[in-house]
């Protein structure tokens, strides 16, 4: 079984592979993607450095984007706390869940949905966006973002369309780290509760299978941890996610 530490490490690979803009090293890693949404701008720990000294940093690299504090296992003890006795506000709190990928339930594919990789960004980014919560003017800038993305793994994009070709799900397998790690699993509006989700998720993880890749994570929202609960993932930490 893959470490705590090694899940946290593939969700820094991943989102630092968004950055254009100053890294930093291991105490205070950050990624800004100027993309206008603020999960794609952050800082993903903070190690060894003193609370106000690492969110004058922070503002500082992070200046002109929305943007978000990842402070999960692998920050300083204290650290959500300190932010915000500083002015952070903290907005969720986040389960860290993971799967065996041979344990994780079969679930059925909703009539008439057909899932497959996809390169066409022009239609997959708008679809995610829309769910997530991108700005329609920001969406040029995530779809440039997609195609420079340069990280340390693979990018897996899997489209859910519908016989009358409309695009209602998506989900992005990373792998890296020997694991796969999930990000954009979403659902069209209209189209929720008809196990889509679910659908999406479980042709990540059989896709990432057949690839040798026996471990899954990702960091769930409440809307989806039922879903992922439902397919046998389980909590293993704690994300606190701050804006400041």
């Amino acid at each position: 079984m893959e470490s705590l530490g090694t899940v946290l490490a593939a969700h820094r690979a991943y989102l630092l592979g968004w950055n254009v803009g100053v890294a930093g090293g291991p105490d205070l890693p950050t990624y800004r993607s100027d993309v206008p949404h603020a999960t794609l701008n952050g800082v993903l720990r903070v190690v060894g450095r003193a609370p106000h000294d690492a969110l004058a940093e922070a503002r500082r690299r992070l200046d002109g984007v929305p943007r978000v504090w990842w402070v999960g296992p692998d920050s300083d003890a204290g650290t959500a706390d300190a932010l915000v006795g500083l002015g952070a506000t903290e907005i969720a709190r986040l389960p860290i869940m993971t799967v065996p990928v041979a344990e994780a339930a079969e679930v059925p594919t909703p009539a008439g949905l057909h899932i497959a990789e996809t390169a066409d960004l022009a239609a997959f980014v708008p679809a995610y966006g829309r769910v997530s919560g991108i700005p329609a003017d920001g969406v040029a800038a995530t779809i440039a973002r997609e195609k420079a993305f340069d990280g340390d793994g693979t990018v897996l994009r899997l489209a859910g369309h519908l016989a009358d070709g409309r695009l209602v799900g998506t989900a992005v397998a990373w792998l890296s780290h020997g694991l796969v790690t999930l990000y954009f699993v979403g659902t069209r509006p209209e189209q929720r509760r008809q196990g889509i989700g679910a659908a999406m998720t479980r042709a990540a993880l059989q896709l990432a299978g057949e690839r040798g890749y026996r471990r899954a994570a990702l960091t769930s929202s409440p809307i989806g941890e039922p879903v992922y609960r439902r397919l046998g993932f389980r909590p293993v930490g704690e994300f606190r996610l701050l804006t400041f």
